[in-house]
């Protein structure tokens, strides 16, 4: 009897046990529904992904929603837009915040205000801001903002006086402004330059950070001085205060390639991705772009494969620079097969990608196959880009086969929209408006392209009546300026080629 009432004893403990367990579980469970995940102001807005929309009617109506309003989100939110170089989303956000007094304004809130003020607006209205800060906010930080404004707009005389003021107030006491004096040399073309404010750094006991060291790197490289290249990154490797990161072994490895030392990049380029992310989109796309220089497509699949191991999912920008370096290579069968991987990887549709296999086909002279490719997108439902209608027209021009080019170019400017990034160029619009004149013979077609291309320059129908009347393009400049027209790029260099073209 004593053995099995123990039996018993243990079969009702494990029960309750059981129970027990059961019970934590169905209270995890419902807890976990109950505490969805809170809605955040960041959220909200990050999926707001066009940069140009406002973002005011959204911040508005969460301040409504809410009893009281954490300064710590829209800050944080305001660093998430400028990391993602929505600045003048940031700016809103930022201004914002100073004018519902959601929180006094710290230097460093007054820092990077005037940083986006004058990324979004320019160097002026940041002046003006820097000056109307009260002395208690011209800190270090604020002189830095400052400082990186005429770094940004390359002015010279400007940021050396501005960093002058800033040593006797004692605010170059960081890497910080001794890199953006690096970068406006750099960006000079005044690379000598650069090796001496390292210099003057060290002097100074200032000790270079990591960017410091990589500009200087690059310097010497941008020069061929590869002997004083490696000095650098031996130097580099020394200093306690740095590890010598993933993109400096791949800004050496750059510098190698162009130099003609490929075993020398390789080497490095094993160190580099030694040391990179391996969570990182970017250290993958740019160690690929690097061994496509180097024609190593071995390498450059490998790479691609070890992403996906990671459990990375290749974004759009990731297929783009796969693409490109196949194309580059001339791998053009292995490219139309990754294209149909990207196609079926439920990415979002982005014109962009199939256009790097779109111009790689067309470069290499199968136009009718890039044709039929986006024939194929289209027929789907997948609209192509103004720009993807736009290589087809200029590779049918190329082959003088101008009906076609005429077709796509009237199919480009259909969806053409300012400030998307793409527009005609000027040879291209010549050369169908010349043989729209010549050879088409139809004036309806001569009347409904012009019509096309007037969002593009408002001032091609009195170019287009001048020309019809036998006159060159000499003078034409004069009577728009008349007329108070303003004449963009595309115009003058359409009047180049007319020129050129009427005196053969």
């Amino acid at each position: 009897m004593g053995s099995c009432a123990f039996f018993l004893v243990k079969r009702l403990s494990g029960a309750v046990r059981h129970g027990e367990c059961l019970r934590q579980s169905l209270l995890r469970l419902y807890s976990s529904v109950r505490s969805a995940p809170r809605k955040t102001l960041l959220s909200s807005i990050l999926p707001l992904g066009n940069p140009s929309v406002s973002l005011l009617p959204e911040l508005d109506g969460w301040a409504k929603s809410r009893k009281t309003i954490v300064a710590g989100e829209l800050q944080d939110l305001v660093k998430h837009l400028r990391n993602r170089n929505r600045h003048k989303q940031a700016l809103e956000v930022s201004e914002w915040m100073k004018h519902r007094e959601i929180c006094r304004f710290t230097p460093g809130d007054h820092a990077i205000q005037l940083d986006l003020i004058g990324q979004v607006r320019g160097l002026v209205p940041a002046e003006l801001y820097f000056n109307s800060l009260d002395q208690e906010h011209k800190t270090q930080k604020a002189y830095g903002a400052l400082l990186n404004c005429y770094v940004r707009e390359g002015l010279i005389e400007e940021s050396l006086l501005h960093m002058k003021k800033m040593k006797e107030l004692g605010f170059a006491s960081t890497a910080l402004p001794y890199n953006n004096i690096m970068c406006l040399y750099a960006n000079a073309g005044q690379l000598e330059k650069v090796p001496l404010v390292l210099a003057e750094m060290k002097k100074n006991g200032i000790l270079p950070d990591n960017f410091s060291y990589r500009l200087c790197i690059n310097s010497y490289g941008s020069r061929s001085r590869i002997a004083e290249m490696e000095e650098a990154l031996e130097e580099m490797d020394c200093q306690p205060q740095i590890v010598v990161d993933w993109n400096t072994y791949a800004v050496v490895a750059h510098n190698y390639i162009k130099a003609g030392l490929p075993e020398k990049a390789a080497a490095v380029l094993k160190k580099s991705e030694e040391k990179m992310d391996r969570r990182s989109h970017l250290c993958y796309s740019h160690l690929i772009s690097l061994y496509g220089a180097l024609k190593s497509k071995a390498e450059m699949r490998r790479l691609w494969e070890l992403q996906g191991q990671m459990g990375l999912k290749q974004l759009n920008r990731d297929y783009t620079t796969m693409l490109g370096e196949l194309v580059r290579l001339g791998e053009l069968e292995e490219a139309e097969d990754l294209l149909k991987r990207w196609e079926s990887s439920g990415n979002m549709v982005d014109f962009r990608v199939p256009n790097v296999v779109l111009a790689g086909l067309c470069k290499r002279g199968y136009v009718e196959k890039g044709e039929a490719m986006l024939d194929r997108f289209a027929r789907e439902g997948k609209a192509p880009l103004p720009s993807s209608w736009g290589i087809l027209a200029r590779a049918f021009a190329d082959k003088g086969e101008m009906v076609k080019a005429h077709h796509y170019m009237e199919k480009a400017l259909c969806g053409y929209e300012p400030d998307k990034g793409w527009k005609p160029s000027p040879s291209l619009i010549f050369s169908v408006l010349q043989w729209l004149g010549d050879e088409a013979n139809n004036p309806k077609d001569v009347e409904k392209f012009v019509e096309l291309l007037k969002p593009v320059m408002p001032e091609i129908g009195l170019f287009r009546a001048r020309m019809r009347a036998g006159n060159r393009a000499d003078g034409y400049l004069e009577s728009l300026k008349t007329d108070g027209i303003e004449v963009n790029e595309s115009t003058r260099e359409i009047l180049r080629i007319s020129n050129v073209d009427s005196d053969r």
